[in-house]
C-alpha cells in the first residue's frame, strides 16, 4: 500500500510580516526623500535662473536708458546723482519726445527703477513720488558684499567718486551680484555692463 506524504501549508509569521512592512516603509522613505531633495535642488536652480534672467533684462534697460541720457526739459545737466548704489539722470525713456527724470537704485537687495515725468510750462520735475516704478532685480548681494553697483569715469578713464563734479562723467559701469540664497548652490552670478552716454560731450 502506497504511503502519501502530506505537506503543511503555512503563511508568513508575524515577524516576517513586520520585517517586510518595515523594509517597504524604509524604501518608500528613501525614495520620497530623494524625490523631495531632487525637487528642491531643481526648484532652487530654476528660481536662480529666473532671477538671473530678470536681472539681465534689467541691465538691458539700464544700458538703453543710460546711453540716451540727455539734457533735462528745464535745462539741467544730464547726470544728477553718481552714488555707488544710485544713479539718477535725465532721459527720454518712453520715446515721447519729453525727457524724464530717471533713478536706478539698489535698495538693500532690490534694484528699483523710478520714472518722474516733466510737468508744466516751463517744465519742472516733482520728485516727491515717481510716476512709474519697476522692480528690475531682487536678491542682489552688492551691499551685503560691500561691492559698488555703479562706477563712474572721466574722459581720461580716471574713476570718480560720489563727490566728484557730475560734469566730469563720461563713462559708467554697472555690476550686480545675483543670488536668491547666498548659503546654497549653484552660487552667485555676476552681471556687468558699461555705457558711454552719447550726449555727455566735453563741450557741455
Amino acid at each position: 500500500m502506497k504511503k502519501h506524504s502530506s505537506k503543511t501549508k503555512r503563511g508568513m509569521t508575524l515577524v516576517e510580516t513586520i520585517m517586510i512592512v518595515s523594509l517597504y516603509t524604509l524604501l518608500m522613505i528613501v525614495i520620497s526623500s530623494s524625490v523631495t531633495e531632487l525637487y528642491k535642488t531643481n526648484s532652487y536652480a530654476i528660481s536662480q535662473s529666473d532671477e538671473v534672467s530678470s536681472a539681465r533684462r534689467g541691465m538691458t534697460l539700464w544700458v538703453r536708458d543710460t546711453k540716451e541720457m540727455t539734457t533735462a526739459e528745464d535745462g539741467n545737466f544730464p547726470v544728477v546723482t553718481i552714488d555707488e548704489h544710485k544713479l539718477s539722470f535725465y532721459s527720454d525713456v518712453d520715446r515721447d519726445e519729453s525727457v524724464e527724470y530717471i533713478e536706478y537704485e539698489l535698495a538693500t537687495t532690490t534694484i528699483i527703477k523710478k520714472i518722474y515725468n516733466a510737468i508744466g510750462s516751463p517744465a519742472t520735475y516733482n520728485l516727491s513720488a515717481p510716476d512709474e516704478q519697476y522692480i528690475l532685480s531682487e536678491y542682489v548681494q552688492n551691499i551685503i558684499q560691500s561691492t559698488s553697483t555703479f562706477f563712474y569715469f572721466d574722459n581720461e578713464g580716471t574713476q570718480l567718486s560720489s563727490t566728484s563734479p557730475i560734469i566730469d562723467v563720461r563713462y559708467i559701469k554697472a555690476q550686480i551680484i545675483v543670488n536668491i540664497d547666498p548659503n546654497r548652490s549653484p552660487g552667485e552670478f555676476m552681471l556687468r555692463s558699461s555705457v558711454a552716454p552719447r550726449n555727455l560731450k566735453d563741450n557741455l
